[in-house]
């Protein structure tokens, strides 16, 4: 029974980063399957997960190789109900983003991780993570025709 109540501690404590990382990668409903693939792996592999340090980082990449067998395009859940304060073009503009680019722009600007949280996540530098950023947002401004008056 200790077994179950430390892989339930587990979970509570790298599900919501886990989910919100492959949401960000994967989109809304293929995150929430490598999600749940990255936990299940987690439970048949227990013994095996409690040597690594970064668990969240280590599950992102378990649940990025699950999906992969059935690759299909990225897509954000519409919202059920109109809601003035969201664009609507942000989910298409979102899936139009590289997969890099899409983790970096989410976990930055909507759930507030930091450059080095999301550099640890993908395995990559902080400023490769920056550069992924810099274009993600570029490419959202192109694409949703937000025109910048910093500096004018």
């Amino acid at each position: 029974m200790d077994e179950v109540r430390e892989f339930e501690t587990l979970v509570a404590e790298v599900e919501p980063r886990l989910r919100r990382a492959l949401i960000a990668a994967l989109g809304s409903e293929t995150g929430r399957e490598a999600t749940a693939e990255a936990l299940g792996w987690a439970w048949q592999h227990r013994e095996r997960l409690e040597g690594i340090g970064n668990k969240v980082a280590f599950l992102f990449r378990v649940g990025q190789s699950k999906s992969r067998r059935r690759k299909e395009p990225v897509l954000f859940a519409e919202p059920d109900h109109d809601e003035a304060w969201v664009e609507p073009g942000l989910a298409p503009a979102l899936a139009s983003l590289s997969e890099p680019q899409r983790v970096a722009v989410v976990l930055v600007y909507g759930f507030r991780w930091t450059l080095r949280e999301v550099a640890d996540l993908t395995g990559v530098r902080v400023t490769t993570v920056q550069s992924h950023l810099e274009r993600g947002l570029r490419k959202l401004r192109s694409a949703l025709k937000v025109v910048s008056d910093v500096g004018t």
